[in-house]
């Protein structure tokens, strides 16, 4: 019994939620000993994206498209449903 009380001490995610100092993962350290001797460049928050024209449908081709499915879809639901009446 003692052991189990040992076990559940030693892995309560609350007492290691508590603690006041956490240490930094290995990555982190890594990358704080090598930013100290070579700092990195200055990066903007999002580079500015490539337009790319041409390849892309405008939005009311895509809705013909879509609407042109769906209505094919319709159209052959419908003529399986006649032809298995007879």
């Amino acid at each position: 019994m003692a052991e189990q009380d040992e076990w559940q001490r030693e892995f309560d995610i609350r007492w290691a939620d508590s603690a006041e100092h956490k240490e930094p993962s290995a990555r982190a350290r890594m990358l704080a000993a090598r930013w100290k001797e070579n700092p990195p460049d200055p990066m903007p928050f999002r580079a500015d994206p490539t337009p790319v024209r041409g390849s892309r449908r405008s939005s009311w081709v895509s809705t013909v498209v879509v609407l042109g499915c769906v209505a094919a879809v319709i159209v052959l639901l419908g003529w399986a449903q006649m032809r298995s009446r007879y």
